[in-house]
């Protein structure tokens, strides 16, 4: 192999099981480093990050945590691609390094023996070597290096210990040869590789660039009708040609007493059982330690249950505590910003798109970036330090009963943040029918684009009142009410879609309970950032696009022939004011009056125009379908303009309710003003008042339960590569929420 030059980046793939560290690893490898992204064509997270070590330079590729290179789930399928160099769409690994965890090294070398049989540059990381020794547990590095053909570096990843000798032992690795490892299969499996080699070499399949390397035979034939079969043989002419030779093979092995996929799973077990032989001493009872103890009570059904319950308490309680005074500051800005647009543009379209359009509408989505910050710190930390998996083992009980497995769990709790991250967390689950289902009621958690909504429909027609004796009120538990209503009915969601469209068995959990560890707030910072930045690029962009098309839907066309009669009036009456002098106090109090009366006349002139815009055109068309739910055609257009993304809500009704006030909804001053002027409201023709306790009940039961978020729909549509699925959860949810809230209206109209 050639000697490294400075010039020359190498790909390195960072491999393991789940819970051994990797992330830290990488984390304390490149530090800020790295580049989050994702893959060409699939929305699986793309993790890298430069290294430098003397004259070596490489590039480190942080591959999700995998047990085998036989994918099952869409991240082990790219992470397989990599390393077998299966697809021309990912990029391809020079080197590798396998982390193993010192408490389970079994379960770490099966992978080992695999990546060894790729030929590449290898480094073995091993690490907790600390909490395998609190567990009696203890490795003889010496012996493991001797029986190991690559190098073997300790490290302790959280504390970053060993990196300066694993990035040497990196760059020695590719300054020589790796050694070829010697297979564990049998004679008989190896033979029929070597079949295969000779059948795939005929040039009359089509694979021009000749059979794929061993190793990545021995994965084909292990892969029955898998993945790497469909990958690599679908399309080809000779596909059935190719297909009957892989059938022979795998039948002739049966025969021999080797059969598929048995065959490597008890001959990499037996490779790392004769491996750790004199490597690796456990104790014959292992003592109880800390963590057991902690895990005790954590894991039990009645305390671990109650434990759960109060963290869950503590963590959203946070969102909303923690989060209010980056909130108030965010606040302040905004709404200084729109004011010093207001003041220092001229009135007119340029000053309404910019005050009413941007600044109103990202304002009102960037106001919540502070509680998703804190949701994602809970998570992150409570990842870190090892209850997350304790918390999916907890559910998996509770999970089984509506068809799902404990993996669902994570991607479920994600969503209460945002949907868009829980689906793609839904990724890591093996079983497709159990990643479908969860996808498609992700959405109906309550995640922190409702928010706004709640907000402000309680705190203006839910009464506070206190109950039990000041400890709980009316308006917190409303907002309970909601947060449980999307619970129950993802329950009830999952439940229909496991019996019916996606029905299929319950699989059961596999699930490794990780040490507990100190979380590294280097990789808490990261997530948490990562995340906040995915929140502000991706949200803050589609509502600042949303917001736009709004405003241009209620400013256009303008109609001149509409507004001429109130603009007359107006204009005679600004004549009056100027001609009146204002010395006594009768003709000052007549001018206020003829103030109060011009403010209302412009407010009738934006109404009139809005009525004429396009979107109030379309809020007129849909009425007579909303009208039963107590809705007029202004909450309709607000309705409409929301279909991309719940937060527009609030704006659009700034917009329609606050006509001729150029006020900032977001701030708090602009929520009590929209607030009161919802009160006022009525509808056109009449004194009747449009929102009522149970008109606003009917639009939180609405949007607790709607489809409205294109990002949610988009990942929905990338994760699972077909759009039946997303138009599938947007025609239940608007389903579920047009009869939740005509249900909500109709009986609260005859109770109160």
């Amino acid at each position: 192999m050639a000697t490294l030059t400075h010039q020359t980046v190498r790909q390195v793939a960072l491999i393991g099981n789940p819970n051994t560290g990797k992330s830290t690893l990488f984390g304390a490898m490149v530090g800020v480093r790295q580049h989050v992204g994702n893959y060409p064509g699939v929305t699986v997270e793309k993790k890298t990050g430069r290294l430098r070590h003397e004259r070596h330079d490489f590039e480190i590729i942080d591959l999700p945590g995998l047990y085998s290179l036989a994918p099952r789930s869409p991240d082990e399928v790219v992470a397989a691609d990599i390393l077998l160099r299966a697809s021309e769409r990912f990029p391809t690994a020079d080197g590798v390094i396998c982390i193993l965890d010192a408490g389970n090294m079994q379960r770490g070398l099966y992978l080992l023996s695999q990546v060894l049989e790729l030929g590449l540059p290898t480094v073995v990381a091993v690490n907790m070597l600390d909490v395998a020794a609190d567990h009696g547990v203890e490795v003889d590095l010496d012996e493991l290096r001797r029986r190991l053909p690559v190098p073997v570096v300790p490290i302790q990843a959280n504390r970053r210990r060993g990196l300066d000798e694993l990035k040497a032992s990196l760059a020695e690795a590719f300054d020589r040869r790796t050694p070829p490892h010697e297979t564990p299969f049998p004679a008989e499996f190896e033979e029929e590789v070597t079949r295969l080699t000779f059948a795939f070499a005929n040039p009359e399949h089509g694979l021009h660039a000749g059979p794929p390397p061993r190793a990545l035979l021995r994965r084909l034939l292990l892969d029955v009708g898998g993945y790497l079969e469909r990958s690599l043989l679908d399309g080809l002419p000779s596909a059935p040609t190719l297909r009957a030779e892989l059938a022979a093979a795998r039948s002739r092995l049966n025969e021999a007493g080797c059969p598929i996929p048995g065959v490597e799973t008890s001959a990499r077990y037996a490779w790392g059982k004769e491996i750790l032989e004199g490597v690796v001493t456990s104790p014959d009872d292992y003592p109880t330690t800390v963590s057991d103890r902690v895990d005790q009570v954590l894991t039990h059904r009645l305390w671990g249950t109650i434990v759960f319950g109060l963290l869950m308490l503590i963590v959203f309680q946070s969102v909303f505590v923690w989060a209010q005074p980056l909130m108030d500051l965010i606040d302040t800005g905004v709404g200084w910003l729109a004011g010093e647009a207001t003041r220092m543009m001229p009135p007119g379209t340029l000053r309404s798109l910019i005050v009413d359009g941007v600044i109103a509408g990202v304002g009102g989505v960037v106001i919540f970036l502070p509680q998703i910050v804190v949701l994602f710190l809970f998570i992150a930390v409570l990842e870190d330090c090892g209850y997350m998996a304790r918390a999916a083992f907890l559910m998996d009980r509770l999970m089984a009963r509506v068809g799902l497995s404990g993996k669902s769990f994570i991607p479920m709790l994600s969503s209460f943040a945002c949907a868009v991250p829980g689906i793609m967390a839904a990724r890591t689950i093996e079983n497709e029918r159990d990643r479908l289902t969860t996808i498609l009621v992700a959405p109906l958690l309550t995640c922190s684009a409702r928010l706004p909504i709640y907000a402000l429909l309680i705190a203006a027609f839910v009464p506070s009142t206190a109950l039990l004796g000041g400890l709980l009120n009316t308006q917190g538990l409303v907002l309970a009410g909601l947060y449980v209503l999307g619970i129950v009915a993802a329950v009830v969601a999952a439940l229909v879609l496991k019996r019916t469209v996606l029905r299929g068995e319950t699989p059961p959990l596999l699930l490794d309970l990780p040490s507990y560890k100190t979380p590294s707030p280097r990789t808490v910072v990261y997530r948490v950032a990562q995340r906040a930045w995915h929140f502000v690029r991706c949200a803050g962009t589609l509502i600042l696009a949303v917001s736009i098309l709004v405003w241009a839907a209620l400013y256009f066309p303008q109609n001149p022939a509409a507004v001429v009669e109130l603009k007359q009036q107006r204009a005679e009456l600004e004549n009056r004011l100027t001609a009146s002098p204002t010395t006594s106090p009768p003709v000052a109090a007549e001018n206020q009056e003829l103030v109060r009366e011009m403010e209302h006349l412009d407010r009738e002139i934006v109404a009139t125009r809005q009525r004429h815009s396009i979107l109030g055109r379309m809020g007129q068309v849909i009425e007579p379908v909303v009208r039963p739910l107590g809705w007029d055609w202004r909450i309709g257009c607000a309705v409409i303009a929301s279909l991309p993304a719940r937060e527009v809500v609030v704006a659009t009704l700034g917009v329609i309710y606050n006509p001729g006030d150029e006020v900032d909804v977001g701030s708090e001053q602009g929520a009590r003003q929209l607030q009161q002027r919802l009160r006022s409201a009525t509808w056109e023709g009449s004194d009747r008042p449009v929102f009522t306790l149970p008109v606003a009940l009917s639009i939180l039961v609405f949007y607790a339960l709607c489809a409205q978020c294109a990002a949610t729909l988009g990942v929905m549509r990338q994760e699972t590569g077909s759009w039946r699925w997303p138009v599938l959860a947007f025609t239940y949810m608007t389903v579920a929420a047009y009869v939740g809230a005509l249900l909500t209206y109709q009986g609260f109209t005859r109770l109160l």
